[in-house]
């Protein structure tokens, strides 16, 4: 059986909650279908010694204020968990848990959300699945004939798991520095830390709540047809977190240059240089996870949808909240989505009004 409803929110993590939050506000009828069996978006996946770029007072929905976690300057991911759990269940978000949407296309004057367990009509479609189910693996020579244990930052959970290994983690931004520094600072694991280029540290002083207004300031310059202002990138690659900065300043978090190639037993470098390895984290970032929308053939250059803000150029009921900052700035962030689904929000109502 069709169901009907003025919007459906495709994906139940802290971007579709933002959009939830606001969609209520305004009055409209919605649904927020989300592919996880409970609450807490991709953070319930995250490693165990995650902890978030800022405070808690710093890390909040629109509404809401994110409770400090006991003893933790910087909230673990269990706590933003339990944080969305709140969130959706004190207003009272229309989210369904454990469906899987699987396309959205035109019907008409509608738009046909079609999942694992049923069908929406609706007047409007605000995507919000993020991109932690779609992990990022480079086309690395050999990485086929590496006999060891090969995953991606996705998988990653805790030092134990490694034991006794000698482990090779690539990636030169903050999940390859967090995992890294994890590894090192536990010392039962022998780490080599691979990067394309030497690692960048920000200064130690400098924590989300800089990076957001940094990028605002990016995104606001850009609009009013400034130069690039080089954004967080122009600052460095990586949060020093409190891990981060110990296994630093123990001198535990030095990079070597990229491999050539991957053999049987590891890594070969161009000098010819090698280093064994039981297993490989590929810790080399994400790509958005727009498969449901292959039927309405947006896609643009390197996969992206082109949008106006949030609003795909291509098909005006459809937004896209939450992928980075080509969907707003820092809107992949919790403090940055908020602003981004309440602007969202607000182009909905006057495409249905």
């Amino acid at each position: 059986m069709t169901q009907h409803t003025d919007v459906v929110v495709v994906g139940g993590g802290q971007a579709g909650l933002a959009a939830g939050y606001h969609l209520r506000r305004h009055g409209l009828d919605s649904v927020i279908l989300d592919a996880d069996a409970a609450p807490g978006g991709s953070w319930q996946h995250m490693w165990d010694s995650l902890r978030l770029f800022s405070p808690a007072g710093h890390s909040s929905l629109p509404g809401r204020l994110m409770p400090a976690q006991a003893g933790e300057a910087y909230p673990g991911a269990g706590h933003v968990v339990e944080y969305l759990a709140d969130y959706e269940k004190r207003y009272d978000l229309p989210v369904q848990h454990g469906i899987r949407v699987e396309g959205v296309r035109r019907d008409g004057d509608r738009l046909l959300v079609e999942a694992d367990s049923g069908t929406w009509r609706a007047c409007a479609v605000i995507s919000a699945t993020g991109t932690w189910s779609r992990p990022f693996l480079p086309a690395v020579p050999g990485r086929s004939v590496f006999t060891g244990r090969q995953l991606h930052t996705v998988n990653y959970r805790r030092p134990a798991d490694f034991a006794g290994q000698r482990v090779i983690v690539v990636g030169g931004g903050n999940s390859g520095a967090q995992i890294a520094a994890d590894l090192t600072l536990d010392g039962r694991v022998e780490v080599t830390w691979v990067t394309r280029r030497p690692p960048r540290f920000l200064p130690d002083d400098i924590d989300g709540r800089a990076l957001f207004d940094v990028a605002t300031a990016r995104r606001r310059a850009l609009d009013a047809g400034q130069g690039d202002t080089g954004g967080v990138a122009s600052l460095g690659d990586i949060v020093a977190v409190p891990s981060v900065r110990a296994a630093r300043d123990a001198g535990l978090l030095t990079s070597k240059p990229m491999f050539a190639q991957l053999t049987t037993t590891g890594a070969r470098w161009a000098d010819g240089s090698r280093s064994d390895a039981n297993a490989i984290i590929w810790c080399t970032g994400f790509r958005p996870a727009l498969a449901h929308l292959a039927p309405l053939n947006l896609r643009g250059p390197r996969g992206h949808i082109p949008t106006d803000g949030t609003r795909a150029l291509g098909e005006p009921r459809l937004h896209l909240l939450g992928y980075g900052d080509w969907t707003g700035p820092a809107s992949a962030t919790l403090t940055g989505v908020g602003r981004t689904a309440r602007d969202a929000v607000r182009e909905v109502a006057g495409l249905l009004t």
